[in-house]
């Protein structure tokens, strides 16, 4: 029988120290401890029977990388990969020119875009400028042109004073009066209305006021 240090004996049966240990522990190794040292203690049978098993793998490993048919089946699976790495970078190459189609693309509608929008601006600004200019221009006054300024002037005064009249109903609202009491007034001012009181108009069933030229009791 021989000694070994755990190291050793790991070595020898191809295995971790922990494995060693765990074998100990469950008896399927012999061990010896000396000086405080652990020792596995391994019989000739157990050494011939591990020659055997590594003269054997050794023998298979060998013969399995020196047939023909392992190494042809190792070409066929290398052609494969070849194939599908080929195809894989086709498509990426097809991805990518599509994508960049598709920037080229969206690259000519904004500029499209921006020229239409930079037409739009200039036709804009131009209308502007005319509008400007013509406004600009002298004009010759004279009495007549002056006296239809005074009549023009009149008559938007008296248009002016005619739209000041809102409806009843609006008026109340902006001053926040409730649904219920907006009832009960517009349904007081028109019997007023209809009694003659000329600071209240109806048309087409709505009434109206003027709060700039009179004064009303709400």
């Amino acid at each position: 029988m021989d000694k070994m240090s755990v190291a050793e004996a790991a070595e020898f049966f191809g295995v971790s120290k922990e494995a060693i240990h765990n074998r100990i522990r469950r008896g399927s190794l012999a061990s010896d401890i000396v000086d405080g040292q652990k020792y596995v203690v391994i019989d000739s049978t157990a050494q011939a029977t591990t020659k055997s098993v590594k003269k054997t793998a050794s023998s298979k490993s060998s013969n399995t990388h020196s047939d023909p048919k392992y190494h042809k089946f190792l070409e066929e699976q290398n052609s494969q990969l070849q194939n599908k790495v080929e195809k894989l970078e086709t498509e990426t190459r097809t991805l990518r020119d599509q994508k960049e189609q598709m920037l080229i693309e969206e690259r000519i509608k904004i500029e499209n875009i921006y020229k239409e929008k930079d037409e739009q601006l200039k036709n804009i600004i131009n209308m502007i400028s005319s509008n400007l200019m013509l406004e600009s221009k002298p004009t010759i006054e004279t009495d007549d042109s002056f006296e239809a300024e005074i009549e023009s002037f009149e008559v938007h005064s008296e248009i002016e004073i005619e739209e000041t009249w809102i409806s009843l109903n609006k008026f109340l609202k902006s001053r926040d009066v409730k649904k219920s009491k907006r009832k009960k007034i517009i349904k007081d001012f028109v019997k007023r209305a209809k009694k003659g009181d000329e600071t209240i108009k109806l048309e087409d069933d709505k009434c109206y006021i003027d709060v700039n030229r009179f004064g009303y009791d709400l």
